[in-house]
């Protein structure tokens, strides 16, 4: 058979298939049961994700108002009241003392991220870049699951590591008199050994999905290996690493029993990282843990600082979505 007989045979087949498609009841896929089951239960897994998110926020806004629409009267009989003005602007944190300025808990919790990211973006990134240009399949098989072992550690023993081993290694490296015992250093340090594997394993993803087609033309125009990696696959991988880093600032951010455990429990506007200071999360878990009556100044500053969490790592999730669509590679 030639090949307009090839092409005509293929034109009736198609002129049918279009014809039989068109007329009623042709080709209808009869519906089945268990998918439709199985549709309808993914469905379900979706709308409760969305509920789940939206009782959350409904939740936290509720009883967060209540710190500054309730009036706290003291022993004496005075009546306080707090303004959202006094708890974003004093820098004093003394619930006690009717002093709720949040600026003591902000600037420690973002000390101690900052302290973690500089512990784990480049250890994170030089093994990434490691396992994934220069490390051997065999090498690799065998070092990632046990990078990978470190996310496994319960966060709570990260805090007594911390407390234990990481604080009086820094005081007999500074001196007993410069390093507290509860301080930020070794508690942010020991928290970016803790995400080291998130953004080393994230890392290593992006790098990994990078084409072989541009690592052989780099070395096809003469590249050497580490002029291929800084220069053609980092960029090209820019979009995962940077979600990678800031889904890391977010778990930094997040991070409670660590913080609870070796940073200290005293609200303190510093920026020396060898003393002790509360975090967000740390001043959660610790007030959280005791008996607080109903619409007190302490339960309500609770639910208000965990909004104010909230909304920082929503914030940083909107960042990383628009960083990952601004700057993403597609590769075909």
């Amino acid at each position: 058979m030639d090949n307009q007989a090839v092409i005509a045979e293929a034109k009736l087949w198609s002129q049918d298939t279009a014809r039989r498609r068109a007329a009623p009841g042709g080709f209808e896929r009869k519906p089945r049961r268990g998918e439709s089951v199985i549709q309808g239960f993914l469905f379900l897994c979706g709308v409760l994700t969305i509920f789940t998110t939206l009782a959350i926020v409904f939740v936290l806004g509720r009883e967060s108002l209540l710190l500054v629409t309730s009036k706290y009267v003291t022993e004496t009989g005075a009546v306080h009241t707090i303004s959202l003005f006094d708890f974003v602007n004093t820098t004093e944190w003394q619930p006690h003392r009717f002093k709720v300025g949040i600026a003591p808990l902000v600037s420690a919790t973002l000390m101690s991220s900052a302290i973690a990211m500089l512990v784990a973006l480049p250890l994170g990134l030089g093994a990434a870049i490691f396992l994934s240009e220069y490390a051997s399949p065999r090498v690799r098989s065998i070092l990632k699951p046990i990078l990978e072992v470190l996310a496994g550690v319960p966060t709570v023993v990260y805090g007594f590591f911390a407390l234990q081993f990481m604080t009086p290694l820094l005081q007999s490296l500074f001196g007993r008199g410069t390093v507290e015992i509860f301080n930020v250093a070794s508690a942010g340090t020991v928290m970016g050994i803790m995400i080291l594997p998130l953004v080393a394993s994230m890392s290593e993803d992006a790098l990994s999905a990078v084409p072989r087609s541009l690592r052989e033309a780099a070395f096809g125009l003469g590249s050497t290996r580490l002029e291929t990696t800084t220069r053609v696959i980092l960029p090209a991988a820019l979009s995962g690493i940077a979600a990678a880093v800031i889904i890391a600032i977010s778990r930094a951010i997040g991070e409670t029993m660590i913080m609870a455990i070796a940073a200290g429990a005293r609200p303190n506007l510093t920026a020396n990282p060898f003393e002790s200071a509360w975090t967000m999360t740390g001043y959660i878990a610790s007030i959280s843990g005791g008996d607080l009556a109903y619409d007190t100044l302490d339960y309500n500053s609770i639910f208000m600082v965990g909004l104010l969490l909230f909304l920082m790592t929503l914030g940083l999730n909107i960042l990383s979505r628009a960083f990952v669509a601004r700057f993403r590679e597609v590769y075909e």
